[in-house]
């Protein structure tokens, strides 16, 4: 499982509207960047109390990404 099929999983299980969750990658030599776009009914379900959930899913990707060797940001839209 890649970085982006982690991330779209994790966020189409939390979100009411799985079928308006896009998640967009752009990777450079040794960062990637990953944007993800929900409804914005959803938004509070992806971010959590205080940004809780919003940064273990930063840490899921983080940790995937060192596994490859990148750094990773994830931005929520």
């Amino acid at each position: 499982m890649n970085l982006k099929e982690l991330v779209e999983y994790i966020t189409k299980a939390l979100v009411e509207n799985p079928d308006d969750v896009t998640v967009g990658v752009t990777e450079n030599a040794d960062s990637v960047a990953i944007e993800v776009h929900v409804a914005p009914t959803d938004m509070g379900r992806v971010i959590g109390k205080g940004g809780r959930i919003a940064n273990s899913v930063r840490v899921l990707a983080r940790i995937a990404a060192m596994r490859h060797g990148k750094r990773a940001t994830l931005d929520i839209v």
